[in-house]
Protein backbone atom coordinates (compact mmCIF):
# COMPACT_ATOMS: atom_id res chain seq x y z
CA UNK A 1 0.00 0.00 0.00
CA UNK A 2 1.28 3.23 -0.85
CA UNK A 3 2.28 6.13 1.84
CA UNK A 4 -0.73 8.05 0.71
CA UNK A 5 -3.01 5.67 1.02
CA UNK A 6 -1.99 4.83 4.55
CA UNK A 7 -2.28 8.30 5.28
CA UNK A 8 -5.50 8.55 4.08
CA UNK A 9 -7.10 5.46 5.58
CA UNK A 10 -5.55 6.77 9.02
CA UNK A 11 -6.64 10.35 9.11
CA UNK A 12 -10.22 8.57 8.23
CA UNK A 13 -9.59 6.21 11.34
CA UNK A 14 -9.24 9.29 13.49
CA UNK A 15 -12.01 10.83 12.05
CA UNK A 16 -14.45 8.00 12.75
CA UNK A 17 -13.20 7.55 16.10
CA UNK A 18 -13.82 11.26 17.04
CA UNK A 19 -17.55 10.76 15.00
CA UNK A 20 -17.93 7.94 17.63
CA UNK A 21 -16.91 9.84 20.46
CA UNK A 22 -19.20 12.75 19.61
CA UNK A 23 -22.17 10.07 19.30
CA UNK A 24 -21.36 8.32 22.09
CA UNK A 25 -21.58 11.80 24.00
CA UNK A 26 -24.50 12.82 22.49
CA UNK A 27 -26.35 9.72 23.39
CA UNK A 28 -24.99 10.29 26.79
CA UNK A 29 -26.51 13.67 27.33
CA UNK A 30 -29.48 12.64 25.86
CA UNK A 31 -29.73 10.23 28.74
CA UNK A 32 -29.02 12.54 31.56
CA UNK A 33 -31.86 14.64 30.29
CA UNK A 34 -34.59 12.09 30.08
CA UNK A 35 -32.91 10.99 33.76
CA UNK A 36 -33.38 14.43 34.74
CA UNK A 37 -36.81 14.54 33.58
CA UNK A 38 -37.78 11.40 35.20
CA UNK A 39 -36.54 12.66 38.23
CA UNK A 40 -38.43 15.69 37.93
CA UNK A 41 -41.61 13.79 37.43
CA UNK A 42 -41.32 11.69 40.15
CA UNK A 43 -40.66 15.00 42.08
CA UNK A 44 -43.87 15.88 40.83
CA UNK A 45 -45.79 12.58 41.95
CA UNK A 46 -44.51 13.00 45.32
CA UNK A 47 -45.76 16.77 45.65
CA UNK A 48 -49.04 15.17 44.29
CA UNK A 49 -48.94 12.20 47.03
CA UNK A 50 -48.30 14.82 49.53
CA UNK A 51 -51.23 16.52 48.08
CA UNK A 52 -53.13 14.17 48.69
CA UNK A 53 -52.18 13.32 52.12
CA UNK A 54 -52.90 17.10 53.22
CA UNK A 55 -56.35 16.96 51.91
CA UNK A 56 -57.47 13.61 53.57
CA UNK A 57 -55.56 15.37 56.85
CA UNK A 58 -57.93 18.21 56.33
CA UNK A 59 -61.14 16.51 56.32
CA UNK A 60 -64.10 17.04 58.61
CA UNK A 61 -66.78 14.62 59.17
CA UNK A 62 -66.11 14.33 55.26
CA UNK A 63 -65.96 18.42 54.24
CA UNK A 64 -62.64 20.00 53.90
CA UNK A 65 -62.78 23.82 53.84
CA UNK A 66 -61.52 25.86 51.16
CA UNK A 67 -60.31 28.75 53.56
CA UNK A 68 -58.26 26.00 54.79
CA UNK A 69 -57.27 24.26 51.80
CA UNK A 70 -56.15 27.05 49.96
CA UNK A 71 -53.47 28.85 52.51
CA UNK A 72 -51.91 24.86 52.72
CA UNK A 73 -51.63 25.03 48.76
CA UNK A 74 -49.88 28.47 48.99
CA UNK A 75 -47.31 27.10 51.27
CA UNK A 76 -46.74 24.48 49.32
CA UNK A 77 -46.25 26.65 46.33
CA UNK A 78 -44.01 29.16 48.18
CA UNK A 79 -41.90 27.49 50.62
CA UNK A 80 -41.62 23.59 49.29
CA UNK A 81 -42.69 20.85 51.38
CA UNK A 82 -41.68 16.71 50.88
CA UNK A 83 -38.24 17.91 50.43
CA UNK A 84 -39.13 20.12 47.16
CA UNK A 85 -37.15 22.68 46.37
CA UNK A 86 -38.07 26.06 47.58
CA UNK A 87 -39.74 28.16 44.40
CA UNK A 88 -39.99 24.70 42.55
CA UNK A 89 -43.83 24.38 42.50
CA UNK A 90 -45.35 26.82 40.09
CA UNK A 91 -48.92 25.83 40.70
CA UNK A 92 -51.29 24.19 42.24
CA UNK A 93 -54.77 24.00 40.32
CA UNK A 94 -57.86 21.70 41.33
CA UNK A 95 -60.04 21.20 38.76
CA UNK A 96 -63.78 19.68 38.62
CA UNK A 97 -65.54 17.41 35.48
CA UNK A 98 -65.46 20.86 33.28
CA UNK A 99 -62.17 21.30 33.84
CA UNK A 100 -63.01 24.35 35.93
CA UNK A 101 -60.36 25.46 38.70
CA UNK A 102 -62.28 25.34 41.92
CA UNK A 103 -58.99 25.94 44.36
CA UNK A 104 -55.83 27.16 43.07
CA UNK A 105 -52.13 28.46 44.60
CA UNK A 106 -49.69 30.09 42.44
CA UNK A 107 -49.97 31.96 39.49
CA UNK A 108 -52.04 30.27 36.48
CA UNK A 109 -50.41 28.39 33.72
CA UNK A 110 -53.58 29.35 31.24
CA UNK A 111 -53.56 25.41 30.49
CA UNK A 112 -56.74 25.24 30.49
CA UNK A 113 -57.82 26.96 27.50
CA UNK A 114 -55.71 23.83 25.66
CA UNK A 115 -57.38 21.29 25.52
CA UNK A 116 -55.12 19.33 24.34
CA UNK A 117 -52.75 19.84 27.02
CA UNK A 118 -55.19 18.24 29.57
CA UNK A 119 -55.58 15.49 27.03
CA UNK A 120 -51.85 14.74 27.06
CA UNK A 121 -51.54 14.49 30.56
CA UNK A 122 -48.07 16.08 30.39
CA UNK A 123 -46.76 19.29 28.94
CA UNK A 124 -43.02 20.37 28.77
CA UNK A 125 -42.40 24.20 28.29
CA UNK A 126 -39.49 26.83 28.33
CA UNK A 127 -39.24 27.15 32.40
CA UNK A 128 -41.95 24.99 33.42
CA UNK A 129 -43.36 21.05 33.41
CA UNK A 130 -46.82 20.91 33.77
CA UNK A 131 -48.58 17.71 35.11
CA UNK A 132 -52.32 16.15 35.15
CA UNK A 133 -53.46 13.75 38.12
CA UNK A 134 -57.21 12.22 38.21
CA UNK A 135 -59.03 12.60 41.27
CA UNK A 136 -62.54 10.79 41.88
CA UNK A 137 -65.13 11.34 44.38
CA UNK A 138 -64.89 14.78 45.81
CA UNK A 139 -67.31 17.17 46.04
CA UNK A 140 -66.55 20.91 46.44
CA UNK A 141 -68.21 23.94 47.14
CA UNK A 142 -67.76 27.61 47.95
CA UNK A 143 -66.61 26.83 51.42
CA UNK A 144 -65.79 23.55 51.65
CA UNK A 145 -64.54 20.08 49.36
CA UNK A 146 -66.80 17.46 50.95
CA UNK A 147 -66.56 13.25 50.67
CA UNK A 148 -62.78 13.00 50.19
CA UNK A 149 -62.15 9.70 49.09
CA UNK A 150 -58.74 7.42 50.43
CA UNK A 151 -57.83 7.16 47.04
CA UNK A 152 -57.05 10.33 46.39
CA UNK A 153 -54.25 10.28 43.77
CA UNK A 154 -55.43 7.27 41.21
CA UNK A 155 -53.10 6.21 38.49
CA UNK A 156 -50.52 8.18 36.34
CA UNK A 157 -51.11 11.49 34.14
CA UNK A 158 -54.21 11.52 32.35
CA UNK A 159 -56.27 14.04 30.70
CA UNK A 160 -59.87 15.15 31.45
CA UNK A 161 -62.65 15.28 29.36
CA UNK A 162 -64.69 18.04 28.81
CA UNK A 163 -68.34 18.12 29.38
CA UNK A 164 -70.65 20.20 27.83
CA UNK A 165 -72.96 22.22 29.86
CA UNK A 166 -76.51 21.17 30.25
CA UNK A 167 -79.14 24.13 28.46
CA UNK A 168 -79.56 26.21 31.38
CA UNK A 169 -76.41 25.25 33.49
CA UNK A 170 -74.09 28.66 34.06
CA UNK A 171 -70.33 28.40 33.68
CA UNK A 172 -68.44 26.89 36.33
CA UNK A 173 -67.12 28.01 39.84
CA UNK A 174 -63.66 29.35 40.66
CA UNK A 175 -62.16 30.31 43.87
CA UNK A 176 -64.25 33.04 44.86
CA UNK A 177 -67.12 31.07 43.89
CA UNK A 178 -69.88 33.25 41.97
CA UNK A 179 -72.27 30.34 40.83
CA UNK A 180 -76.11 30.97 39.81
CA UNK A 181 -77.02 27.15 40.96
CA UNK A 182 -78.77 27.68 44.10
CA UNK A 183 -76.30 24.33 45.78
CA UNK A 184 -73.49 26.44 45.14
CA UNK A 185 -74.25 30.33 45.82
CA UNK A 186 -73.17 31.52 48.95
CA UNK A 187 -72.28 29.45 52.32
CA UNK A 188 -73.61 25.38 51.49
CA UNK A 189 -75.44 24.87 54.28
CA UNK A 190 -77.08 21.32 54.24
CA UNK A 191 -80.72 21.47 54.64
CA UNK A 192 -82.57 19.44 57.22
CA UNK A 193 -82.16 15.59 56.69
CA UNK A 194 -85.48 14.69 55.14
CA UNK A 195 -86.80 10.85 55.99
CA UNK A 196 -84.54 8.62 55.65
CA UNK A 197 -84.23 6.76 52.59
CA UNK A 198 -81.36 4.77 53.51
CA UNK A 199 -83.79 1.70 53.33
CA UNK A 200 -85.02 -0.07 50.67
CA UNK A 201 -87.63 1.68 48.76
CA UNK A 202 -91.36 1.64 49.92
CA UNK A 203 -93.62 -0.59 48.07
CA UNK A 204 -95.16 1.40 45.09
CA UNK A 205 -91.85 4.39 45.17
CA UNK A 206 -89.23 4.59 41.94
CA UNK A 207 -85.89 2.94 43.05
CA UNK A 208 -83.69 6.18 43.42
CA UNK A 209 -79.88 6.56 44.30
CA UNK A 210 -78.81 6.82 47.64
CA UNK A 211 -77.48 10.49 48.24
CA UNK A 212 -74.61 11.43 50.92
CA UNK A 213 -76.31 12.94 54.21
CA UNK A 214 -75.29 16.45 53.54
CA UNK A 215 -77.47 16.28 49.96
CA UNK A 216 -80.33 15.04 51.63
CA UNK A 217 -83.10 17.02 50.50
CA UNK A 218 -81.92 17.54 46.68
CA UNK A 219 -83.80 15.93 44.20
CA UNK A 220 -82.05 13.87 41.57
CA UNK A 221 -81.05 16.38 39.38
CA UNK A 222 -80.00 19.57 41.58
CA UNK A 223 -77.59 16.52 42.42
CA UNK A 224 -76.18 15.87 39.16
CA UNK A 225 -75.89 19.62 38.43
CA UNK A 226 -74.19 20.44 41.73
CA UNK A 227 -71.78 16.67 40.94
CA UNK A 228 -71.02 18.49 37.49
CA UNK A 229 -69.99 21.73 38.65
CA UNK A 230 -68.63 20.60 42.04
CA UNK A 231 -67.58 17.03 41.95
CA UNK A 232 -63.43 17.27 42.23
CA UNK A 233 -62.14 15.16 38.91
CA UNK A 234 -58.22 16.46 38.38
CA UNK A 235 -55.34 18.47 39.74
CA UNK A 236 -53.00 20.51 37.41
CA UNK A 237 -49.63 20.66 38.94
CA UNK A 238 -46.89 23.06 37.64
CA UNK A 239 -43.36 22.75 38.42
CA UNK A 240 -40.20 24.91 37.37
CA UNK A 241 -37.53 23.21 35.52
CA UNK A 242 -34.28 25.40 36.47
CA UNK A 243 -33.29 22.68 38.61
CA UNK A 244 -33.43 20.60 35.08
CA UNK A 245 -32.19 22.77 33.55
CA UNK A 246 -28.90 22.98 35.69
CA UNK A 247 -28.16 19.85 35.05
CA UNK A 248 -28.79 19.35 31.68
CA UNK A 249 -26.45 22.69 30.70
CA UNK A 250 -23.57 21.17 33.51
CA UNK A 251 -23.66 17.75 31.84
CA UNK A 252 -23.90 19.55 28.14
CA UNK A 253 -20.46 21.58 29.10
CA UNK A 254 -18.98 18.19 30.24
CA UNK A 255 -19.72 16.39 26.82
CA UNK A 256 -18.41 19.55 24.63
CA UNK A 257 -15.01 19.42 26.68
CA UNK A 258 -15.05 15.94 26.23
CA UNK A 259 -15.57 16.43 22.74
CA UNK A 260 -12.90 19.03 22.61
CA UNK A 261 -10.27 17.31 24.11
CA UNK A 262 -11.01 14.01 21.75
CA UNK A 263 -10.94 16.11 19.11
CA UNK A 264 -7.47 17.67 20.32
CA UNK A 265 -6.49 14.06 20.80
CA UNK A 266 -7.47 13.00 16.83
CA UNK A 267 -5.58 16.26 15.84
CA UNK A 268 -2.58 15.63 17.82
CA UNK A 269 -2.25 11.90 16.46
CA UNK A 270 -3.01 13.59 12.96
CA UNK A 271 -0.17 15.17 13.31
CA UNK A 272 2.13 13.11 14.99
CA UNK A 273 1.48 10.74 12.45
CA UNK A 274 2.09 13.13 9.68
CA UNK A 275 5.53 13.94 11.69
CA UNK A 276 6.35 10.20 11.60
CA UNK A 277 5.67 9.73 8.07
CA UNK A 278 7.83 12.69 7.15
CA UNK A 279 10.82 11.59 9.67
CA UNK A 280 10.85 8.26 7.93
CA UNK A 281 10.87 10.11 4.73
CA UNK A 282 13.81 12.06 5.90
CA UNK A 283 15.74 9.37 7.45
CA UNK A 284 15.17 7.16 4.04
CA UNK A 285 16.55 10.71 2.21
CA UNK A 286 19.54 10.51 4.66
CA UNK A 287 20.23 7.02 4.15
CA UNK A 288 20.50 7.37 0.15
CA UNK A 289 22.90 10.65 1.30
CA UNK A 290 24.50 8.86 3.08
CA UNK A 291 25.24 6.10 0.41
CA UNK A 292 25.83 9.02 -1.85
CA UNK A 293 28.23 10.85 -0.08
CA UNK A 294 30.12 7.67 0.67
CA UNK A 295 30.47 6.74 -3.16
CA UNK A 296 31.23 10.52 -3.65
CA UNK A 297 34.14 10.13 -1.09
CA UNK A 298 35.34 6.78 -2.57
CA UNK A 299 35.49 8.43 -5.90
CA UNK A 300 36.90 11.53 -4.39
CA UNK A 301 39.77 9.48 -2.97
CA UNK A 302 40.26 7.63 -6.34
CA UNK A 303 40.09 10.68 -8.03
CA UNK A 304 43.38 11.93 -5.91
CA UNK A 305 44.96 9.00 -6.45
CA UNK A 306 44.94 9.14 -9.99
CA UNK A 307 45.81 12.49 -9.87
CA UNK A 308 48.94 11.87 -7.86
CA UNK A 309 49.62 9.21 -9.86
CA UNK A 310 49.14 11.19 -13.10
CA UNK A 311 52.08 13.53 -11.68
CA UNK A 312 54.69 11.12 -12.21
CA UNK A 313 54.69 10.78 -15.82
CA UNK A 314 54.46 14.13 -16.39
CA UNK A 315 57.21 15.11 -14.31
CA UNK A 316 58.97 12.71 -16.51
CA UNK A 317 57.90 14.12 -19.56
CA UNK A 318 58.84 17.58 -18.54
CA UNK A 319 62.09 16.34 -17.30
CA UNK A 320 63.03 14.68 -21.18
CA UNK A 321 61.54 17.90 -22.80
CA UNK A 322 63.98 19.83 -20.43
CA UNK A 323 66.98 17.40 -21.48
CA UNK A 324 65.73 17.74 -25.25
CA UNK A 325 66.01 21.35 -25.10
CA UNK A 326 69.51 21.72 -23.75
CA UNK A 327 70.92 19.23 -25.99
CA UNK A 328 74.41 20.83 -28.30
CA UNK A 329 73.07 20.82 -31.78
CA UNK A 330 69.50 20.71 -31.65
CA UNK A 331 67.35 22.84 -33.79
CA UNK A 332 66.29 25.82 -32.37
CA UNK A 333 62.62 24.69 -33.61
CA UNK A 334 62.83 21.42 -31.31
CA UNK A 335 64.43 23.34 -28.60
CA UNK A 336 61.01 26.01 -28.78
CA UNK A 337 58.60 23.06 -28.77
CA UNK A 338 60.36 21.23 -26.25
CA UNK A 339 59.79 24.46 -24.08
CA UNK A 340 56.30 24.49 -24.70
CA UNK A 341 55.94 21.12 -23.81
CA UNK A 342 57.44 22.15 -20.27
CA UNK A 343 55.31 25.01 -20.17
CA UNK A 344 51.87 22.74 -20.36
CA UNK A 345 53.42 20.58 -18.82
CA UNK A 346 54.13 23.18 -15.47
CA UNK A 347 50.36 24.39 -15.77
CA UNK A 348 49.08 21.01 -15.88
CA UNK A 349 51.14 19.88 -13.25
CA UNK A 350 49.28 22.81 -11.11
CA UNK A 351 45.90 22.12 -11.90
CA UNK A 352 46.69 18.26 -10.25
CA UNK A 353 47.79 20.06 -7.43
CA UNK A 354 44.86 22.19 -6.63
CA UNK A 355 42.51 19.62 -7.12
CA UNK A 356 44.57 17.16 -4.57
CA UNK A 357 44.63 20.23 -2.21
CA UNK A 358 40.61 20.55 -2.74
CA UNK A 359 40.17 16.97 -2.22
CA UNK A 360 42.23 16.81 0.97
CA UNK A 361 40.10 16.01 4.49
CA UNK A 362 40.36 19.42 6.26
CA UNK A 363 41.32 18.30 9.99
CA UNK A 364 41.08 21.89 12.01
CA UNK A 365 44.12 21.75 14.59
CA UNK A 366 43.15 25.15 16.61
CA UNK A 367 45.63 27.39 17.73
CA UNK A 368 45.78 30.95 19.09
CA UNK A 369 47.07 33.31 16.43
CA UNK A 370 48.51 36.79 15.51
CA UNK A 371 46.35 37.95 12.67
CA UNK A 372 48.55 41.01 11.88
CA UNK A 373 51.20 38.65 11.91
CA UNK A 374 50.23 35.94 9.76
CA UNK A 375 48.93 38.88 7.25
CA UNK A 376 52.21 40.42 7.27
CA UNK A 377 53.84 37.07 6.19
CA UNK A 378 51.72 36.21 3.74
CA UNK A 379 52.32 39.49 1.90
CA UNK A 380 56.07 39.05 2.15
CA UNK A 381 55.96 35.96 1.04
CA UNK A 382 53.88 37.67 -2.57
CA UNK A 383 56.45 40.61 -2.43
CA UNK A 384 57.64 39.43 -6.00
CA UNK A 385 54.25 39.45 -7.77
CA UNK A 386 53.41 42.76 -5.92
CA UNK A 387 56.38 44.75 -7.02
CA UNK A 388 55.74 43.01 -10.55
CA UNK A 389 52.87 44.84 -10.96
CA UNK A 390 53.42 47.95 -8.63
CA UNK A 391 50.60 47.44 -6.54
CA UNK A 392 50.00 49.33 -3.38
CA UNK A 393 49.04 46.82 -0.23
CA UNK A 394 48.25 48.40 3.10
CA UNK A 395 47.90 46.16 6.02
CA UNK A 396 46.42 47.14 9.72
CA UNK A 397 43.82 47.32 11.87
CA UNK A 398 43.16 46.18 15.20
CA UNK A 399 45.75 43.66 17.02
CA UNK A 400 43.84 40.92 17.19
CA UNK A 401 44.65 37.43 18.06
CA UNK A 402 41.89 34.35 17.08
CA UNK A 403 42.09 30.86 17.30
CA UNK A 404 42.76 28.83 13.80
CA UNK A 405 44.24 26.12 12.23
CA UNK A 406 48.08 28.13 11.28
CA UNK A 407 48.17 26.64 7.95
CA UNK A 408 44.87 26.89 6.86
CA UNK A 409 44.30 30.35 7.73
CA UNK A 410 47.58 30.94 5.68
CA UNK A 411 46.58 29.27 2.47
CA UNK A 412 43.02 31.25 3.09
CA UNK A 413 45.13 34.34 3.39
CA UNK A 414 47.53 33.46 -0.10
CA UNK A 415 44.55 32.28 -2.20
CA UNK A 416 42.57 35.65 -0.94
CA UNK A 417 45.59 37.83 -1.81
CA UNK A 418 46.78 36.56 -5.18
CA UNK A 419 43.22 36.45 -6.30
CA UNK A 420 43.25 39.83 -5.99
CA UNK A 421 46.55 40.42 -7.40
CA UNK A 422 45.92 38.65 -10.10
CA UNK A 423 41.94 40.88 -10.73
CA UNK A 424 44.00 44.05 -10.12
CA UNK A 425 45.83 46.23 -13.17
CA UNK A 426 48.99 47.84 -12.68
CA UNK A 427 49.40 49.99 -10.05
CA UNK A 428 46.51 49.30 -7.64
CA UNK A 429 45.29 49.00 -4.68
CA UNK A 430 44.73 46.19 -2.25
CA UNK A 431 44.05 46.67 1.50
CA UNK A 432 43.78 43.88 4.00
CA UNK A 433 42.18 44.80 7.71
CA UNK A 434 40.91 43.17 10.89
CA UNK A 435 38.47 44.69 13.51
CA UNK A 436 36.39 43.45 16.36
CA UNK A 437 32.48 42.56 15.06
CA UNK A 438 31.72 42.04 18.88
CA UNK A 439 33.22 40.95 22.20
CA UNK A 440 33.72 38.05 20.91
CA UNK A 441 34.47 37.88 17.12
CA UNK A 442 36.42 39.68 14.89
CA UNK A 443 36.29 39.71 11.07
CA UNK A 444 38.79 40.39 8.40
CA UNK A 445 38.32 42.04 4.64
CA UNK A 446 40.98 42.18 1.54
CA UNK A 447 39.83 45.28 -0.53
CA UNK A 448 40.86 45.76 -4.22
CA UNK A 449 39.66 48.15 -7.08
CA UNK A 450 39.78 46.13 -9.37
CA UNK A 451 36.83 45.10 -11.99
CA UNK A 452 34.76 43.63 -9.04
CA UNK A 453 32.46 40.41 -9.49
CA UNK A 454 28.97 40.97 -11.14
CA UNK A 455 26.10 40.38 -8.39
CA UNK A 456 24.97 37.09 -10.00
CA UNK A 457 28.38 36.16 -9.82
CA UNK A 458 28.99 36.45 -6.28
CA UNK A 459 28.10 33.05 -4.81
CA UNK A 460 29.21 30.93 -8.33
CA UNK A 461 32.61 32.31 -7.73
CA UNK A 462 33.23 29.79 -4.50
CA UNK A 463 31.69 26.64 -6.54
CA UNK A 464 35.07 24.32 -7.95
CA UNK A 465 36.23 25.24 -11.59
CA UNK A 466 34.36 28.18 -12.10
CA UNK A 467 36.85 31.49 -12.40
CA UNK A 468 36.89 34.48 -14.44
CA UNK A 469 40.51 34.46 -15.08
CA UNK A 470 41.98 32.71 -18.40
CA UNK A 471 44.97 31.18 -16.19
CA UNK A 472 42.84 30.44 -12.90
CA UNK A 473 42.47 26.63 -12.04
CA UNK A 474 38.94 27.88 -10.75
CA UNK A 475 39.64 25.78 -7.08
CA UNK A 476 41.47 28.77 -5.78
CA UNK A 477 38.59 30.34 -3.91
CA UNK A 478 36.58 26.44 -3.50
CA UNK A 479 39.51 25.87 -1.47
CA UNK A 480 38.91 28.95 0.57
CA UNK A 481 34.97 28.63 1.30
CA UNK A 482 36.01 24.81 2.46
CA UNK A 483 38.39 25.92 5.29
CA UNK A 484 36.72 28.56 6.19
CA UNK A 485 33.52 26.21 6.72
CA UNK A 486 35.51 23.70 8.56
CA UNK A 487 36.94 26.56 11.24
CA UNK A 488 33.31 27.35 11.54
CA UNK A 489 33.38 31.04 9.64
CA UNK A 490 31.49 32.59 6.94
CA UNK A 491 32.70 34.18 3.25
CA UNK A 492 30.93 36.33 1.49
CA UNK A 493 32.10 38.80 -1.55
CA UNK A 494 30.43 42.03 -1.92
CA UNK A 495 30.85 45.00 -3.87
CA UNK A 496 33.81 47.55 -2.89
CA UNK A 497 33.20 51.52 -3.55
CA UNK A 498 33.46 53.13 -5.77
CA UNK A 499 34.47 49.94 -7.64
CA UNK A 500 36.68 46.78 -6.95
CA UNK A 501 35.48 43.51 -4.63
CA UNK A 502 35.63 42.99 -1.13
CA UNK A 503 35.64 39.45 0.16
CA UNK A 504 34.77 39.17 4.39
CA UNK A 505 35.25 36.46 6.71
CA UNK A 506 33.11 37.20 9.69
CA UNK A 507 32.22 34.87 12.80
CA UNK A 508 36.57 34.68 13.57
CA UNK A 509 36.73 33.57 17.46
CA UNK A 510 39.02 35.66 19.86
CA UNK A 511 41.34 34.69 22.21
CA UNK A 512 42.32 36.34 25.17
CA UNK A 513 45.66 37.76 25.41
CA UNK A 514 47.62 34.89 27.70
Amino acid sequence: MQPGRNSTLIYGLLLGVWALVVAWQVEEHVRVREAAKNDLRKRSEAIANTLGAVVRGLQFRGAVFRDRLEPVLGELVAGGTNGTASGEVVSIEMLNATNGVMASAGRSMDYLQQPDILQAGEHWGLRTMTRVYPVEGAFLTNMLIVEVPTNFMRGGPRGFPRREPRPGEMGTSNTNGSDTNAAAAGHFEPPPPPEDRSGPPREGEPHSPRLPFWARGLDEKQYEDMKATHELHGLLLTLSTQSLQAVVNDDLWLRCIIVFFAGISALGAGLAWRNTGRTADLQIRLVRASELNSHLREMNLAAAGLAHETRNPLNIIRGMAQMISKQTGTPAEIRDKSRAIVDETDKVTAQLNEFINYSRPREVRRSRIALNSAVNEVVRTLTHDIEEKKLHVATGGEPIAIEADDQLLRQVLFNLLINAIQAVDAGGKIQISAQHANAAEASLEIRDDGPGVPPERRQEIFKPYFTTNEKGTGLGLAVVQQIVLAHGWEIECLANEPKGAVFRITHLKLVEKS
